[in-house]
């Protein structure tokens, strides 16, 4: 059984985790054998952890673990970090430095942080690795390689798996249902400006995927019906005097809300 050092996004000083730093740390000898950083649960990245492990991957972190009870081994947590990703990395980067200095025998690859701060392969270890999975069965294969090019899945398959996938990721079935607030583990978490704008971009002009489409006339009924009988404010101002105005409510995230408050104010 494992047992961790649980945190939670508001523990302690009251500011949200960005994240945490994390060592697995054998039981007998209190010697560090890794050190990782997760924004989600300690138990749940160690889960993580264990299922990639069972899937066979390669190195020496998950060959210790493969062959490592889990009664041998604990996971704690040495550092929670409520400032910045940036800051979660360069933490790693610290813990790695202080248990290979102190002569844990860490089985990480490379010496923490995030993106280019870990391993960087060679152009001969990319031309290495890309040799030895050429013709591998089950590996992507891209174009006239791919077993699949010129080919489509039947409709009969494509609804085989349709059926058998339904509900998988519904209700109880998923794996965040009856998480909130603080629980789930979206939480807290914002998109930067620069994300936002790489996605607008993403969908703009023929990378969307509505981009030259119009809807079918018989589309265009069902949506007619579904929307029947309810009230379709014709723009935004429509809807913030139907539902705000003229009900007496104050909305802080509408803009016309507190423009009118505003107008009241200098009205007076």
């Amino acid at each position: 059984m494992i047992e961790t050092i649980e945190w939670s996004p508001e523990l302690g000083h009251g500011a949200p985790a960005v994240g945490v730093v994390y060592g697995f740390r054998v039981r007998a000898t209190g010697e560090y054998r890794y050190v990782g950083q997760t924004t989600k649960t300690v138990k749940r990245r160690a889960s993580e952890h264990r299922k990639v492990a069972q899937s066979g991957r390669k190195t020496p972190f998950y060959h210790w673990l493969r062959k490592t009870s889990e009664d041998a081994y604990e996971v704690v947590v040495l550092e929670r970090v409520v400032t910045t990703r940036e800051d979660l990395g360069l933490a790693e980067i610290g813990w790695i430095a202080l248990y290979r200095a102190t002569g844990d025998r860490l089985l990480n690859l490379s010496d923490g942080g995030l993106g280019p701060l870990g391993v960087v392969w060679t152009a001969e270890q990319r031309e290495a690795v890309s040799r030895r999975f050429k013709g591998r069965p089950g590996v992507s294969q891209p174009g006239v390689l791919n077993p699949m090019w010129g080919r489509s899945h039947s409709d009969e398959q494509k609804a085989l798996w349709a059926e058998s996938r339904k509900g998988s990721n519904a209700g109880s079935q998923n794996p965040n249902f009856g998480k909130f607030g603080s629980d789930h583990p979206s939480y807290g978490h914002t998109m930067s400006a620069e994300s936002r704008e790489r996605l607008s971009l993403m969908r703009q002009g023929e990378l969307n995927p509505n981009f030259g489409k119009t809807a079918s006339e018989e589309t265009r009924a069902k949506m007619s019906a579904v929307r029947k009988g309810r009230p379709m404010p014709s723009s935004v101002r429509n809807a913030h005097t139907r539902h705000h105005t003229n009900k007496g409510v104050f909305k802080e995230t509408c803009q016309h809300c507190i423009d009118d408050r505003n107008d009241e104010r200098d009205s007076t």
